[in-house]
């Protein structure tokens, strides 16, 4: 089903701005109550809001470049073209989920990122684009997000070199 908006209009209308991993983004949501440092892991060096909320839009010739962060985040599906997520799993297990809206395709509408996974995205159709939102907790802080090295990346997990060279940057 051809989408009558285009991802020029859901920039705009959103007020989305460039992500650093790729693609652009628009916090919608942060919990104004914080979790104090002595409540979480040792891992957040500092104390995090509850949870975070974006929007998030990748146009069909963008990708989401490999990166991690200390926490949990759940991708929902909105619009557009259906994405790939690709995630490499800390015991260096690869998986894919696509996020859409056909589930006889074997799309589905959520798919959850554990803390700690590298994870990237790209859009199954190059002529389209994937409105996304994703969802952190404890809440996202920049502090916490590492963009991958597509050296050390491949150093790490040789065996996904190919996926890793197509969804990084350097």
């Amino acid at each position: 089903m051809k989408d009558k908006y285009e991802a020029k209009y859901w920039i705009e209308k959103l007020q989305l701005s460039e992500h650093p991993e790729g693609g652009y983004y628009k916090e919608t949501y942060r919990s104004p109550e914080l979790i104090e440092e002595d409540c979480l892991p040792k891992r957040f060096g500092g104390s995090r809001c509850f949870s975070t909320a974006i929007y998030f839009l990748l146009e069909g010739h963008q990708f989401s470049a490999f990166h991690r962060i200390k926490s949990d985040e759940v991708w929902h599906f909105y619009r557009g073209s259906p994405l790939t997520l690709y995630i490499i799993h800390p015991n260096g297990e690869l998986s894919e989920i696509k996020l859409g809206s056909n589930f006889e395709e074997g799309e589905v509408f959520q798919a959850v990122i554990k803390a700690g996974c590298w994870y990237g995205a790209r859009v199954n159709d190059p002529n389209s684009y994937s409105l996304v939102g994703g969802t952190v907790a404890p809440g996202f802080d920049f502090r916490d997000f590492e963009l991958a090295e597509r050296k050390k990346l491949i150093e790490l997990y040789p065996q996904h070199r190919s996926i890793i060279e197509k969804l990084t940057t350097s």
